[in-house]
């Protein structure tokens, strides 16, 4: 990034001098909530932004720094997650479906008609699960992290992991006693 003109020389050089000592553990913040490519280079790139933002306005960031950069690339990783979950809205609803039927367009007659058959079975089987651990599972199912869920429905990370594991314990036992379970 060349000389930022809203920011002295020096504050534009230590910008570029935290990011480039702290890039590793935004990459590590963002690996751990299963970003990936692209939404990693968006968890930079907002890091950036409000770390320029913080030495404007003339925060003291260069007393933690690493602290700083690693609170601000979680917030970021957690924004650009609860961002893309807003635009396909989940629904909490532990009775209401949550594995997608395929986009029929996207695949052929066949293919899709399979997939939407397995996601009904299996939104069958975990509407007989127990009500918290239906929830959790669909939760997880749907991408969010055990940390994250625990946090919207106010249980512990322990509670979550067991109701997490138990239920997928479960819903893995039920669909192999119907017949479906990994290829080996």
């Amino acid at each position: 990034m060349a000389n930022n003109p809203s920011l002295p020389d020096s504050l534009s050089i230590e910008l570029e001098a935290q990011l480039g000592r702290y890039a590793s553990r935004v990459r590590a913040a963002a690996a751990r909530y299963r970003l990936a490519g692209a939404e990693v280079e968006e968890v930079i790139q907002e890091v950036r932004i409000r770390l320029w933002q913080a030495l404007k306005d003339g925060g003291n960031v260069t007393q933690a720094p690493a602290s700083y950069v690693y609170r601000t690339a979680v917030s970021a990783a957690i924004d650009l997650i609860r961002r893309r979950r807003a635009r396909r809205e989940v629904d909490l609803n532990p009775d209401g479906p949550s594995v997608e039927h395929v986009d029929r367009a996207a695949r052929p007659g066949d293919v899709a008609a399979e997939e939407n058959e397995l996601a009904d079975i299996v939104n069958q089987e975990i509407a007989t699960l127990p009500k918290d651990r239906a929830l959790a599972v669909r939760l997880h199912l749907t991408g969010y992290p055990r940390e994250e869920i625990a946090s919207l429905l106010g249980w512990s990370e322990a509670r979550t992991r067991h109701l997490i594991y138990r239920g997928l314990e479960q819903l893995r036992t039920r669909l192999t006693a119907r017949g479906i379970g990994l290829s080996r």
